[in-house]
């Protein structure tokens, strides 16, 4: 289960646990997940989960439903 987090650091950015990939940042703009990115280390107390429908235009609820997600390739 993708969990998508939200910063009052980073308020132009989204960031997502995928499971066994870890952490990933990308942009809050339209298609912004076409641009993410593995991030390590994360400060988890920086962030709050928040729904995933809230990243409704940046791509990612697409290739969660279309099962498109590589994780390997976001953790490289």
């Amino acid at each position: 289960m993708i969990i998508l987090y939200r910063s009052n650091y980073y308020p132009k950015d989204w960031f997502a646990l995928l499971p066994g990939a870890g952490w990933v940042r990308f942009p809050a703009k339209s298609n912004g997940w076409a641009e993410r990115r593995a991030v390590t280390p994360i400060n988890q107390q920086q962030l709050h989960p928040v729904p995933l429908w809230l990243a409704f235009n940046t791509g990612l609820l697409e290739a969660i439903e279309s099962s498109r997600i590589d994780f390997a390739a976001v953790a490289a």
